[in-house]
Protein backbone atom coordinates (compact mmCIF):
# COMPACT_ATOMS: atom_id res chain seq x y z
CA UNK A 1 0.00 0.00 0.00
CA UNK A 2 1.21 3.52 -1.21
CA UNK A 3 0.75 6.59 1.26
CA UNK A 4 -2.19 7.70 -1.48
CA UNK A 5 -3.85 4.57 -0.44
CA UNK A 6 -4.03 4.96 3.11
CA UNK A 7 -7.90 5.77 3.98
CA UNK A 8 -9.08 8.46 6.38
CA UNK A 9 -8.94 6.57 9.17
CA UNK A 10 -5.53 5.47 8.64
CA UNK A 11 -4.45 8.81 8.32
CA UNK A 12 -6.42 10.42 11.09
CA UNK A 13 -4.51 7.76 13.35
CA UNK A 14 -1.08 8.15 11.92
CA UNK A 15 -1.38 12.24 12.61
CA UNK A 16 -2.90 11.53 15.84
CA UNK A 17 -0.45 8.72 17.20
CA UNK A 18 3.19 10.83 15.79
CA UNK A 19 2.90 13.09 19.03
CA UNK A 20 -0.34 12.05 20.81
CA UNK A 21 0.43 8.33 21.53
CA UNK A 22 -1.79 8.16 25.14
CA UNK A 23 0.25 7.24 28.37
CA UNK A 24 -2.98 5.04 29.67
CA UNK A 25 -3.66 1.59 30.64
CA UNK A 26 -5.98 1.53 27.56
CA UNK A 27 -4.17 4.04 24.85
CA UNK A 28 -6.56 2.34 22.24
CA UNK A 29 -9.50 3.02 24.40
CA UNK A 30 -8.69 6.77 24.53
CA UNK A 31 -7.49 7.41 21.00
CA UNK A 32 -10.51 5.83 20.11
CA UNK A 33 -12.65 8.00 21.84
CA UNK A 34 -9.98 10.64 20.88
CA UNK A 35 -10.40 10.32 17.28
CA UNK A 36 -14.22 9.93 17.75
CA UNK A 37 -14.92 13.30 19.13
CA UNK A 38 -12.56 14.87 17.09
CA UNK A 39 -13.66 13.52 13.31
CA UNK A 40 -16.80 12.55 14.39
CA UNK A 41 -16.46 8.75 13.78
CA UNK A 42 -17.86 5.83 16.34
CA UNK A 43 -14.71 3.93 16.87
CA UNK A 44 -13.95 1.22 19.17
CA UNK A 45 -10.60 0.38 21.30
CA UNK A 46 -10.46 -2.54 18.84
CA UNK A 47 -10.90 -1.29 15.47
CA UNK A 48 -8.04 1.38 16.88
CA UNK A 49 -6.15 -1.45 17.77
CA UNK A 50 -6.68 -3.01 14.42
CA UNK A 51 -5.62 -0.44 12.51
CA UNK A 52 -2.36 0.34 14.25
CA UNK A 53 -1.87 -3.61 13.73
CA UNK A 54 -1.92 -3.27 10.24
CA UNK A 55 -0.52 -0.06 9.84
CA UNK A 56 2.34 -1.18 11.54
CA UNK A 57 2.59 -4.54 9.84
CA UNK A 58 2.50 -2.72 6.24
CA UNK A 59 5.31 -0.22 7.28
CA UNK A 60 3.68 2.81 7.74
CA UNK A 61 4.75 2.70 11.33
CA UNK A 62 8.49 1.09 12.51
CA UNK A 63 7.98 2.28 15.93
CA UNK A 64 5.43 3.15 18.74
CA UNK A 65 7.06 4.41 21.58
CA UNK A 66 8.44 7.65 23.79
CA UNK A 67 11.41 9.65 23.19
CA UNK A 68 13.68 10.51 25.97
CA UNK A 69 16.43 12.49 26.45
CA UNK A 70 19.31 10.08 26.11
CA UNK A 71 21.67 12.17 27.57
CA UNK A 72 20.19 12.97 30.79
CA UNK A 73 19.55 8.94 31.74
CA UNK A 74 22.96 8.63 30.81
CA UNK A 75 22.82 7.06 27.35
CA UNK A 76 25.21 8.20 24.52
CA UNK A 77 23.79 8.74 21.10
CA UNK A 78 25.95 8.48 18.05
CA UNK A 79 25.59 9.22 13.91
CA UNK A 80 27.29 6.43 12.35
CA UNK A 81 27.06 6.11 8.41
CA UNK A 82 28.66 3.58 5.30
CA UNK A 83 29.31 3.32 2.24
CA UNK A 84 26.89 -0.01 1.63
CA UNK A 85 26.60 -1.65 -1.84
CA UNK A 86 23.54 -1.58 -3.64
CA UNK A 87 23.90 -5.96 -3.44
CA UNK A 88 23.99 -5.49 0.52
CA UNK A 89 21.38 -2.85 0.87
CA UNK A 90 18.87 -5.93 1.98
CA UNK A 91 21.12 -7.53 4.06
CA UNK A 92 22.11 -4.00 5.79
CA UNK A 93 18.65 -3.03 6.35
CA UNK A 94 17.54 -6.06 7.99
CA UNK A 95 21.28 -6.09 10.30
CA UNK A 96 20.23 -2.19 11.75
CA UNK A 97 16.47 -2.87 11.23
CA UNK A 98 16.94 -5.44 13.93
CA UNK A 99 18.84 -3.47 16.53
CA UNK A 100 17.01 -2.17 19.21
CA UNK A 101 19.46 0.42 19.48
CA UNK A 102 18.89 1.85 16.53
CA UNK A 103 16.72 4.81 16.69
CA UNK A 104 17.28 5.94 12.88
CA UNK A 105 17.93 4.43 9.89
CA UNK A 106 17.65 5.80 6.34
CA UNK A 107 19.09 5.64 2.81
CA UNK A 108 20.87 8.41 1.39
CA UNK A 109 21.52 8.99 -2.37
CA UNK A 110 25.61 9.61 -2.58
CA UNK A 111 28.49 7.61 -2.02
CA UNK A 112 28.10 7.63 1.80
CA UNK A 113 24.12 6.24 1.40
CA UNK A 114 23.43 4.55 4.57
CA UNK A 115 22.91 6.54 7.98
CA UNK A 116 21.70 5.39 11.20
CA UNK A 117 21.67 6.40 14.68
CA UNK A 118 23.30 4.14 17.47
CA UNK A 119 22.09 4.80 20.91
CA UNK A 120 23.60 3.10 23.96
CA UNK A 121 25.12 3.48 27.08
CA UNK A 122 28.00 1.42 26.94
CA UNK A 123 30.67 2.69 24.29
CA UNK A 124 31.86 -0.89 23.53
CA UNK A 125 28.31 -1.67 22.40
CA UNK A 126 29.05 0.53 19.35
CA UNK A 127 31.75 -0.95 18.75
CA UNK A 128 30.88 -4.55 19.43
CA UNK A 129 27.72 -3.73 17.19
CA UNK A 130 29.88 -1.91 14.14
CA UNK A 131 32.46 -5.12 14.22
CA UNK A 132 29.71 -7.39 13.50
CA UNK A 133 28.04 -5.23 11.05
CA UNK A 134 31.54 -4.82 9.24
CA UNK A 135 31.75 -8.91 9.28
CA UNK A 136 28.23 -10.01 8.48
CA UNK A 137 27.69 -7.08 5.80
CA UNK A 138 30.74 -7.24 4.65
CA UNK A 139 31.50 -3.46 4.78
CA UNK A 140 34.99 -1.66 4.64
CA UNK A 141 34.66 0.85 6.91
CA UNK A 142 31.22 2.84 9.11
CA UNK A 143 32.27 6.36 9.82
CA UNK A 144 31.25 7.23 13.10
CA UNK A 145 30.45 10.77 14.13
CA UNK A 146 30.56 11.79 17.43
CA UNK A 147 28.43 14.73 18.40
CA UNK A 148 29.64 18.19 19.22
CA UNK A 149 26.54 19.66 19.73
CA UNK A 150 23.19 18.35 20.08
CA UNK A 151 19.76 19.88 18.45
CA UNK A 152 16.53 18.55 19.03
CA UNK A 153 14.30 19.10 16.30
CA UNK A 154 10.56 17.66 16.67
CA UNK A 155 8.60 16.75 13.41
CA UNK A 156 5.15 15.91 12.72
CA UNK A 157 4.21 15.12 9.06
CA UNK A 158 0.62 15.33 9.09
CA UNK A 159 -1.14 13.51 6.56
CA UNK A 160 -4.57 15.07 4.94
CA UNK A 161 -7.59 13.80 6.16
CA UNK A 162 -8.65 13.00 2.19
Amino acid sequence: MTASGLSRLDRLILNAVQSGFPVAAKPYAVLAERLSQDAGLNLTEEEVHARITALRREGFIRRLGAVFDARKLGYRSTLCAARVPAGKLDLFRALTGQAPQITHNYLRTGEINAWFTFTSQRPEELEEFLARLKETAGLEDILVLEAERVFKIKVDFQLPPN
